[in-house]
């Protein structure tokens, strides 16, 4: 059986979804296996945060943040125009 190597490279974008608190964040890469969309990768260095790789095709459901063991070390950004409050009319 023949084993296959692939590389990825990090893409720019102008929106950041996700943010790791690197004081809270265990490497524990559980991010990486929910994650939907495929947007992150672990760290080559163990312990470390993982790398968001596609950064524009995050689809902002927040698994991430809810299967993370440590509250505060994944923080959502949504993107500013989703940010909007409603307020209600009288």
């Amino acid at each position: 059986m023949k084993t296959k190597e692939f590389t990825v490279n990090q893409i720019p974008s102008s929106t950041m979804p996700i943010h790791y608190n690197e004081e809270l964040c265990v490497g524990c890469n559980r991010c990486v296996d929910v994650c939907q969309c495929d947007i992150l990768f672990p760290n080559e260095e163990k312990g470390k945060t993982p790398l968001v790789m596609y950064p524009g095709e995050c689809y902002y459901c927040g698994a991430c943040v809810m299967v993370c063991p440590n509250k505060g070390a994944i923080t959502l950004q949504h993107p500013l125009m989703n940010q909007a409050k409603f307020v209600e009319i009288k």
